[in-house]
Order: structure tokens, then sequence, then C-alpha cells
């Protein structure tokens, strides 16, 4: 199998790898950047000063005097750490509720990985808290740590609530380890991740009743029914009213099932005020088919076009492309017109929002091309500013590769087809006969370190690019992958 290596200009004629001359311009996304990198300090700010200030306020309600014995410190040593993981439990909920200030500075993606991240030293500050109270308090009676925490679930009000919502975060961390989650499909874990929310709920009523901690007319109190209050509300508005108020409004209805290659199909669908989701390209909605053994799956999808608004003599229409993964997608395929979809989205920064450059470059791989097409149809750029490099074992695996071709003819892009079998070694994203022809990144994109990078595609292959692209001088700020995992 050969590479297919093609240029395509504006008039559809192709020619070898060439420099990029496009003309300089004023950066026009620039601004945009520079806001968003401000919007994630104050997010990274807050995140910090979020815990600081939970101890703060613990410290200025006297809670230094416990230090004075043993018992008092290993108490209050309990305290801090319980303080500290209960704010980052919270901390993940709100990174997970989908707010938009949120979802438009760090990308869902991002917040997912701080999500994830979050997850071990919280339960260790948790299990911390667990233990430094046993000491304390079984110290100060004369009880070694077991027979304290016997005597505290068997003694104090909702103490027994404390450690259901221990166990409850116990479970929920170890089913999110890579190697745990893999062995169950994903409908199980996502059950078992929801737990989160009633580990929260039992947690907090000990802390209000037990030990005076939040006792009425003090900051803490007001500190954490804020904090708590705040994060459910967030929860509620953003992750239950909004996909309800979305799929009331647009009223999606799946009206043909089309296909794409042998295991690749488009769903097009029709709904009302499709408007509203113009300029979404590249970003992704959770769909959810309301047929029967569908209902309760919801699958992360990006557009493949731009919506199309209705007219006065047809309905508004929109379109995902989908590849046939497992037994979740494969069913998909046999969707019958006139099924009913709910939504939630969109979501992510796979978009002209994360722009901040004037030259985009596109690079995809596999199902992961779809999202380009449509982020291709609607980003703005000048032509001669884009880029786009499509890679698959041959040309049957470019999918939507002629509307793709289309679309870079109408725009003035420059378009590589990569085809061939995988090279090995550093350029290993590459078709062999690429790299045996001295081609690297720069050949295709001599200017690549000057413009906005988006990858999409299998997680190994991707992660190749990456590393590629990194090395081409493109500051991460620059770099936009979306990535097809949970």
């Amino acid at each position: 199998m050969t590479s297919l290596l093609s240029r395509v200009s504006p008039a559809g004629q192709s020619s070898a790898p060439g420099p990029w001359t496009a003309p300089a311009a004023v950066e026009r996304f620039r601004p945009q950047a520079r806001r968003r990198l401000l919007r994630a300090d104050i997010l990274g700010f807050l995140a910090w000063l979020s815990p600081v200030a939970a101890v703060a306020l613990w410290l200025a309600d006297g809670g230094a005097s416990g230090f004075s014995s043993f018992a008092g410190a290993a108490t209050s040593l309990g305290i801090v750490t319980g303080l500290v993981g209960m704010d980052l439990v919270l901390l993940m909920l709100l990174l997970t509720a989908r707010i938009p200030f949120i979802d438009q500075t760090i990308g869902h993606d991002r917040a997912v990985e701080i999500h994830k991240s979050l997850g071990k030293p919280a339960l260790y500050l948790l299990l911390a808290h667990g233990l430094f109270i046993a000491i304390g308090y079984g110290a100060a009676e004369g009880l070694d740590p077991v027979s304290e925490s016997v005597s505290l679930w068997v003694n104090v009000p909702d103490m027994w609530l404390a450690f259901v919502s221990m166990a409850l975060f116990i479970a929920v961390v170890v089913t999110s380890l890579v190697a745990v989650r893999r062995r169950f499909p994903y409908e199980f874990w996502y059950a078992i991740h929801l737990l989160t929310y009633a580990a929260v709920a039992t947690a907090i009523p000990h802390q209000f009743s037990v030990g005076g901690l939040f006792a009425e007319g003090t900051w803490q109190r007001w500190y954490w029914l804020a904090l708590c209050i705040g994060t459910g509300a967030a929860l509620l508005f953003f992750r239950l009213w909004l996909p309800l108020k979305a799929t009331l409004l647009h009223q999606i209805t799946v009206s043909r099932v089309v296909r794409v290659a042998p295991d690749v199909f488009s769903i097009e669908m029709t709904g009302l005020h499709l408007h509203r989701l113009a300029g979404t390209g590249g970003r992704f909605f959770f769909w959810r088919f309301l047929a029967p053994g569908l209902r309760w799956q919801s699958h992360p999808f990006s557009l493949s076009a731009e919506p199309i608004p209705a007219t006065p003599t047809s309905p508004g229409k929109l379109r995902i492309t989908v590849r046939n993964l497992g037994d979740g997608s494969a069913r998909l395929a046999r969707l019958k017109p006139g099924t009913k979809v709910a939504i939630e989205g969109p979501y992510g920064m796979f978009s002209t929002a994360a722009r901040s450059r004037n030259r985009v470059v596109m690079i995809g791989a596999g199902i992961g091309i779809t999202p380009l097409r449509s982020l291709l149809e609607s980003t703005p750029f000048e032509p001669g500013h884009a880029t786009v490099l499509l890679r698959g074992h041959d040309t049957s695996e470019l999918f939507l590769g002629d509307e793709i071709m289309a679309l870079c003819q109408a725009r003035g892009v420059t378009l590589f087809h990569l085809t061939g079998p995988r090279s090995s070694g550093r350029h290993q994203w590459l078709p062999q006969s690429a790299v045996r022809a001295g081609h690297t990144l720069h050949s295709y994109v001599p200017g690549i370190a000057d413009a906005d990078v988006y990858v999409c595609g299998p997680a190994s292959w991707a992660a190749a690019v990456i590393r590629d692209v990194r090395d081409a001088g493109v500051p991460a700020e620059q770099l936009h992958y979306e990535r097809f995992d949970w």
C-alpha cells in the first residue's frame, strides 16, 4: 500500500508538500486567547483558595487551641484533613457539573482530567480524617481507635452515615482506576460513579451535628452551607435542567441512518431552533436515543456537519457520524426514523472558542476526522491560512473525505491525504512511505508553530501526533486535542 500525499489548492490542483505562503495579518484571536487564559488563572486561584479558606476559617474560630495535647492534636489533624478532603470532593463535583464558565475556559477534557486527579488525594484525606478522629477521640476517652470507631457508630447520631459515606467514596475511587474500570461496561462504571452524590449527601449531616464544628453563628457554618448549596444547585441546573430544556426546545428526531463505510454510519436528525446550535463545530453533545434498550445509554459524539436551520419548506437538520466500536454503537445503526433524542451540550473546547492564532491546522485519523469536518466548516480563517491532514490505512478510512475535499476547495485550504501502513519510530503517526521519503510534520506545515493545532483520533495515534506537534514548537495553549476515552 502506498501513501497518497495530495495538496489541494482552491482550484483543486494537487502538488507535493511545500512551504506555507499565507500572508501575514493581524492576529484576530489573540484577545480571545488572553481572556481565556485570564479566566483560567481565576479558576486556578479559586480552586486553591477554597481549601485554604476552609482551614483559615477553622483557625479563626479557635481551631489552633486543640494542638495543646496529643488527643487534641490528633483530633485537630482529623478536622483539617476532613475539611480539605470534603472541599476537594465538592470541587470535583463542580468540575463535572458542566458549568459553561469552566467548560469554555479549560474545556471538558481538562476539567475531567483534573477531576480524576483529585480522586485519590480526596480519598486519602478522608481516610486520614477518620483515622485521626478515631485516635484523638479514643485518646481522650482511654479507648483504642477501633473501639472508639465502634462507639462513634453506635452512640453518636448521624455518625453511621459518615461510615457509609466513606465506603461509597472508596467504591467510587476504586472503580475509577483504569485497570478496574476497563473490566466493566461504561454503563456499570457510570452507575457506580453516581454514588459520589450519595457519598456527599451522607457525609454532610455529621459535619453539622457532631462536635459543634459548624455551630450557629460561625463563619465556617455559612461557608460550608454556601459551598454545599451552591454545588448542589449547579449540578441540578447544569446537569438536569439545561439538558431537559434543550431536549424540549429542539425536539430532535432521527430522520434516517446512512451507511458511510462498512463500519461507519451517519445519523441524520431533524429539530427545531437549530440556529441556536450553529457555530459549535467540533464540540460534542451527549446523545440519548429514546428507543427500547437505548434510553439509559448516553453517547458523546461531535457533530459531523454544521446544523442546517429550518426553512419554510424543510425542517432543520443536524448529523453525527459514528463508528461501530462495540455493542452500544452497533445498536445505533439500527435506529428507526421517528426515534426521539434527548441531548446535553454542546461541550468542550474543540471549537473556534479555543483559537488564538489566525492560522489553523487540523490533523485527524479514523472517526476523529468527522469533528474536523464540522470544525472546518464553521471556524473562520482566510484562504491559505488553514491546513488539513487526514490519516488512514487507505482512502476508505478517510471518512467524509469527499465533503472535506469540497470544503477545502471552497475555502482555500491545503489538504493532505496520508494513507498507507503505519511507520515505526519517532514519527509513527505518519505512513511508512512518507517517513521513507524524509517527510516530517514540518514538510506539510512549515509554519505550524504560529498556528492553532487541532488533533482528533485514536489515543495512541494522537499521542504520537501531539509529541511531534510539541517538538515543532507549538505552545500548549495552541494545541487542542479531543480524546476518545472515558
